[in-house]
């Protein structure tokens, strides 16, 4: 990673930098002229570097009679690449890449709402073996939409929450439960999460800021609500859509995360029918408030996906919507770019380079087609309608970040994590996905704007194993990629989580006291190699490390409800 000193403060505000927005339709040009087919209300799309090369790729789901495509992104032109996989000949709704096994590579997870739903493992060498089965994941048809990873209890393992629209209401949405060792648990009842709806697809995140990964659910009509599921950080969810205020009754398709304030407590958005989408803002005590009318970001129309971008990099979260509407249908809108003009308001330009944005379209996601740090919009249109690709050839001298994490102790995928960076006090924060908005999955790189600052004082990432790293005077305009414990730590500011680490650092004996019992302990490298691991149901730790070399390490503590992790220096 490259670290510049930044001499002298910079105080622009970033409207001071002229950026004229500007995306142009190219998936031609740049040699995906392909369409998914047709389907009932649409296909996923994945925007995400499944062959870990540096380039983010293209894939997505299609109709029956045709496999999942794949476009491999070679230097910022795609070609169709065919993977060896078996053959998925029926109708696909998401597509997930990810690591479920912490291997390193990015495994394979498709959805059906025709057929059963399938899980791929990858060899580390692009070669897949069905291995849904043997992995106790279903393969009956449960009329599955969305998929979303996430952990529910920071053991390092990615779960699974699958998003089912029976309108039998027989089949509930279900929650698998990674056990570590290349299998699930299906805890959909145990964890309370066991809703029968009209569910499209949900996503992770920790909606209160208590390290513990919530989930929320879009609905699409009644009888039931949205659904908003509480973390208790014990295996088990309170339902508490009311208590937050977002229960809401409506059409709801997508579900897209993220903080366009900047006030570190992350927002969320809801497409519906004509009468009008739902923007939640997080007010920070547990509760939200729809602002969509007063905002600017009603759109009334019939709208599905929707991905919260940073287009001309000025510091602040724009935002794009998809609807069905093929621009015939007036007054309804087929899609729409948001500008974020704040505070709590935005507006539609005029010259952003979407006015011929016609299309009946569904899903969309965001990636970094040349590397250039400007994000492009992919959009999977409906019936035989080719995919789209925004280019983002938005002219700015503005600067920008990308952050690409990988965990050790926490998931390899990172997901899950808080980013914040803060430039003279004004800070900006992301969250990890994977599997977010109507049937997506972003690229897995965060972007930050960063309007005229040449570098950002610091960059803090606060895992889920409960490691924060912070990075200080980073230089702006590169790709940063992260390593969990690779980060400074003060070992002053470690988390409060209940445990008295002493002495630290330490040369023989290392004491723990802890509030709760103690049911095991780990002790890790800063690559995660485990070098020990014993049962010891106590509050009270002594233990002995003199033979350790000298260096920093982890400690992982397992009780009843949590797996905690912290930091000890051996000297």
């Amino acid at each position: 990673m490259r670290l510049l000193v930044l001499l002298g403060a910079l105080f622009y505000l970033p409207s001071m930098v002229n950026a004229q927005i500007l995306f142009k339709e190219e998936a031609a040009l740049l040699g995906l002229e392909d369409a998914c087919g047709n389907t009932y209300l649409g296909n996923g799309i994945s925007f995400t570097d499944y062959n870990n090369d540096g380039w983010d790729d293209v894939s997505f789901t299609t109709g029956i009679g045709e496999s999942v495509k794949f476009y491999k992104n070679t230097n910022g032109i795609f070609s169709e690449e065919i993977l060896n996989l078996p053959l998925i000949n029926y109708q696909t709704k998401q597509i997930n890449w990810v690591d479920y096994d912490n291997d390193g590579d990015k495994d394979l997870f498709v959805t059906s709402d025709t057929d059963g739903n399938r899980l791929f493992q990858n060899d580390g060498n692009l070669n897949f073996q069905d291995v849904t089965l043997a992995s106790g994941i279903s393969t009956a048809n449960m009329y599955s939409y969305g998929a979303s990873w996430g952990d529910i209890n920071n053991d390092g393992h990615l779960d699974i929450f699958i998003s089912n629209r029976d309108l039998d209401f027989i089949n509930t949405n279900k929650l698998y439960q990674n056990d570590g060792d290349g299998t699930f648990t299906d805890v959909t009842v145990l964890a309370g999460v066991d809703a029968s709806a009209l569910s499209f697809c949900s996503a992770f995140f920790d909606y209160n800021n208590d390290g513990f990964q919530d989930i929320y659910v879009s609905n699409d009509k009644f009888p039931v609500k949205n659904l908003m599921y509480k973390n208790n950080g014990d295996g088990t969810f309170d339902e508490v859509g009311q208590a937050t205020e977002t229960d809401v009754g409506i059409d709801a398709m997508t579900v897209t995360v993220g903080d366009y304030n900047n006030d570190s407590w992350f927002d969320i958005y809801v497409t519906n029918s004509p009468d009008g989408n739902v923007l939640f803002k997080n007010n920070g005590d547990g509760t939200f408030i729809d602002i969509a009318d007063t905002s600017g970001t009603l759109f009334e129309s019939i709208g599905w996906g929707a991905v919260w971008l940073d287009a001309e990099n000025d510091m602040d979260l724009d935002l794009y919507v998809s609807g069905s509407p093929d621009g015939s249908y007036e007054p309804y809108l087929s899609a729409a770019f948001y500008k974020n003009i704040g505070p709590d308001s935005f507006e539609i330009p005029t010259d952003a380079g979407f006015a011929g944005d016609e299309a009946s379209s569904y899903s969309n996601a965001i990636g970094d087609i040349n590397n250039d740090g400007l994000p492009e919009i992919v959009v999977s249109n409906n019936l035989e309608d080719n995919i789209f690709i925004w280019n983002n050839l938005t002219t700015t001298s503005n600067n920008w970040l990308k952050v690409k994490l990988e965990g050790t102790v926490s998931n390899r995928d990172g997901i899950g994590s808080v980013l914040e960076i803060s430039i003279n006090d004004n800070k900006q924060y992301r969250y990890t996905h994977c599997g977010e908005g109507y049937l997506s999955q972003n690229s897995e790189s965060e972007f930050f704007g960063l309007g005229p600052h040449t570098s950002v004082d610091y960059l803090k990432v606060t895992w889920l194993s409960g490691i924060v790293d912070y990075f200080y005077n980073v230089s702006a305009n590169q790709l940063l990629e992260l390593t969990e414990g690779s980060g400074t730590l003060s070992l002053n500011n470690q988390p409060d989580l209940g445990f008295n680490l002493y002495p630290n650092p330490v040369s023989s004996f290392l004491n723990i006291n802890s509030k709760i019992l103690i049911h095991s302990f780990e002790i890790l490298t800063l690559t995660g190699q485990r070098l020990f691991l014993e049962d010891v149901f106590n509050k009270q730790l002594t233990f002995d490390i003199s033979s350790l070399p000298s260096g920093t390490y982890f400690i992982k503590l397992k009780t009843d409800s949590s797996n905690n992790t912290l930091k000890f220096i051996k000297r």
